[in-house]
């Protein structure tokens, strides 16, 4: 059964209209996307090249592919067509649903032989199609992971040279967002940590503003947590944020016992709780000092309304007055 007929169409990517053409294809004429990042992170995560055929066997054991089949079949077809870039039949956007279909095609090639697409230009530029991508998988359903989201940023801002404020108009993101997310997937390019599964592990882990002051001031730190994180000794994310950010903002001997191997985790834990760590008071005030010195804090402020910053200065007035208070007594207690 020979391609369909098409219907012209347009579609509106960074203020230019685009032309597209919808029709039905033969999925057996179909390619990856290796710069798709759901598959970007299949192929860089991979020791050696991977040609259609392997990517194709890897996308088909992930479990949102499997529900994607179930899905298919019971609609009888795709709700949402494939965006495939025409010349090259490569499938810009629903590489998954793609894997899907060839599954349902092993058993049925006669049935699930075409599907339906929407063509782009087959010279269309490529941040027309990352601003595409970008509108799908940032701004609208969201169903690439947080990994995956981030690599989709960060080719944006260090391969195709776009600015975060740009990025960040184009999609109506903070840049204070872009930038966090770009970091953590740049520190995890660096430290060759492939596995997305562990994403949530670094952004716990480069969050907090007392973590950052610590990696500064002792640079083998990022090494010794990811190399922990990797062996296993981290299991959860969870003991990034409630147990390892604990010990490092602790310092002194907990820390450094931590970074000389000289104690698990769970010891260095246990002498950061010892000294305080898990005081829900102390947790509270040092929360408070991190917001107050956070210098975006203070430009917040300062571009407040009049009558905001009126309410402001009493507020943080009546602040100081307290902790001038709270002061004089641990002086008494403690000694300055």
């Amino acid at each position: 059964m020979p391609n369909s007929p098409t219907e012209k169409q347009t579609i509106t990517l960074l203020g230019q209209e685009v032309p597209v053409r919808s029709c039905r294809m033969h999925q057996a004429d179909l390619k990856f996307y290796p710069e798709n990042p759901r598959i970007y992170s299949i192929v860089h995560g991979s020791t050696e090249a991977l040609n259609q055929q392997e990517i194709e066997n890897r996308l088909k054991k992930f479990e949102h592919v499997k529900k994607l089949v179930q899905s298919i079949k019971s609609h009888g077809g795709l709700i949402n067509p494939l965006i495939v870039r025409d010349g090259d039949n490569v499938v810009l956007e629903g590489n998954s649903r793609l894997a899907a279909y060839r599954i349902l095609a092993h058993s049925d090639p006669i049935k699930w032989g075409h599907v339906k697409c929407v063509l782009l230009p087959s010279d269309i530029q490529d941040d027309l199609v990352f601003a595409l991508l970008g509108q799908y998988h940032i701004i609208g359903q969201k169903n690439w992971a947080p990994f995956e989201q981030a690599g989709y940023l960060w080719r944006r801002c260090n391969q195709h040279g776009i600015p975060a404020d740009k990025i960040g108009k184009e999609m109506g993101i903070g840049v204070k967002t872009i930038k966090h997310l770009v970091n953590i997937y740049q520190f995890m390019v660096d430290h060759h940590e492939e596995d997305p599964e562990r994403w949530s592990y670094y952004e716990e882990y480069l969050r907090p503003r007392k973590v950052q002051k610590q990696r500064e001031e002792h640079p083998e730190l990022d090494k010794i947590v990811v190399a922990k994180i990797k062996s296993g000794e981290i299991p959860k994310a969870v003991d990034v944020r409630d147990k390892v950010v604990k010990v490092i903002a602790s310092g002194g001997k907990t820390l450094r016992k931590f970074i000389d191997k000289k104690e698990s985790l769970e010891e260095c834990y246990e002498s950061a709780v010892a000294s305080g760590a898990n005081n829900l008071v102390l947790k509270k005030i040092e929360k408070f000092k991190e917001m107050i010195l956070d210098p975006d804090m203070k430009d917040d402020i300062l571009e407040m309304p009049g009558n905001q910053q009126k309410k402001c200065r009493y507020a943080l007035l009546k602040i100081n007055k307290s902790i001038e208070q709270i002061l004089k007594k641990l002086d008494n207690l403690i000694g300055p």
